[in-house]
């Protein structure tokens, strides 16, 4: 009988996939009911259909766990423990930002949070780029996501105070 090994590499960007999705996962129990929330929200002309959430964050979402795996290998002492440790909190700040708009339906906090969340990616992308220039490029997608996505949160909290 043969015994196969698995590669650590293999092992290490299956967890930082693992950990991205699971976040996605959380976020996404919080935006269950977002697309019939969603569609009663009054919404700016440039606003995205509900359906392209879901494959726009899957891309983000892997990109992210390739971008933290290379970090990950790279090992540079110091460095790369800053990178992944403000990677691993942006991803918690990510992952409870459905639940603060979709689920509490708090305006003003969601937005304040994806601000956040966009200081945190930008800090992230800084950290990354010390230690992995392309890993650090591989995030700025989701860096244009979220700030397309602050925009649109204080877009849909202005047009709907009665909901947010």
């Amino acid at each position: 009988m043969a015994h196969y090994r698995i590669h650590p590499d293999l092992t290490g960007l299956a967890a930082w996939l693992l950990l991205c999705f699971a976040a996605a996962g959380i976020g996404g129990m919080g935006s269950a009911g977002a697309a019939e929330f969603y569609g009663q929200l009054r919404q700016p002309v440039w606003a995205p259909p509900a359906w392209l959430f879901a494959p726009v964050w899957t891309v983000l979402y892997a990109m992210m766990g390739v971008s933290a795996w290379l970090v990950w290998r790279a090992q540079r002492p110091g460095l790369f423990s800053t990178a992944l440790f403000l990677f691993v909190v942006q991803l918690a700040v990510n992952a409870l930002w459905s639940w603060i708009f979709f689920v509490w339906n708090q305006g003003a906090l969601s937005l304040a949070w994806i601000a956040g969340l966009w200081l945190l990616v930008v800090g992230t992308i800084v950290a990354f780029h010390r230690v992995h220039r392309p890993a650090a490029w591989m995030l700025a997608p989701y860096l244009l996501w979220i700030s397309y996505a602050l925009l649109l949160t204080a877009a849909l909290w202005l047009m709907n105070p009665e909901f947010l």
